[in-house]
């Protein structure tokens, strides 16, 4: 299965974003992360739709949205429109995962699940099947620049068990506090698509991307 690096433009410097997402182009990785925060489900507020459709008008990297709003059954088709190539969204978030399964397949965009920290891996056996790509939170969600916590890598290698022995061929993200140092582990977890925020926009983006590139070889 290939390994995937996914920024996160919720580290990048907005005043240089749309020169930082060039780089990630230039760089040759294929997708671009988007946290969207309600200020609900989770404290923070982040990105909309006008970021993502103005986004989506300069780059064809692979959209890849997590959806952190309550509810999120009823804005499918908005974050669709707006060029959402992946919808991912939060078990914890919704009553309804099987309308909100049943509204991203019909627009037309893969289907991602996700759980926080404190939510057992066991919860997403009912929908693995229904996944395209299953998004294991190894920090809080909400604010950047956490420490990973090890303890979550056990719901990848969990998960990657599972999705094997059903012959499943899911993707396995892995979102919150990855660093150079701790990238071999999480792969060697079982996961392949990697979400890395300060890891990629602190400092030289370009060497950033290729020393995480390298890894993932």
């Amino acid at each position: 299965m290939k390994n995937i690096l996914s920024p996160s433009i919720l580290a990048a410097d907005f005043w240089k974003l749309g020169e930082q997402i060039r780089l990630v182009e230039q760089a040759g990785v294929p997708y671009l992360h988007i946290d969207v925060m309600d200020g609900l489900f989770v404290p923070s507020i982040s990105f909309g739709m006008p970021l993502i459709e103005s986004l989506r008008k300069s780059t064809q990297l692979t959209f890849d949205v997590h959806l952190m709003i309550r509810d999120p059954e009823r804005y499918v088709e908005e974050f669709a429109r707006c060029g959402a190539d992946i919808i991912t969204f939060h078990l914890e978030s919704t009553q309804q995962p099987g309308e909100v399964i049943r509204r991203i397949r019909a627009c037309g965009k893969r289907v991602g699940i996700t759980i926080k920290p404190g939510t057992p891996a066991e919860d997403l056996l009912p929908w693995l099947d229904q996944a395209d790509m299953v998004l294991i939170m190894t920090v809080e969600p909400g604010f950047g620049g956490q420490k990973l916590l090890p303890e979550c890598l056990d719901k990848v290698r969990f998960i990657r068990k599972v999705s094997e022995h059903r012959g499943l061929n899911t993707d396995i993200e892995v979102d919150g506090g990855v660093t150079s140092g701790n990238l071999r582990e999480i792969l060697a977890a079982g996961a392949n698509v990697i979400v890395a925020g300060s890891a990629v926009f602190r400092g030289n983006v370009t060497e950033n991307l290729q020393n995480l590139s390298l890894q993932m070889e």
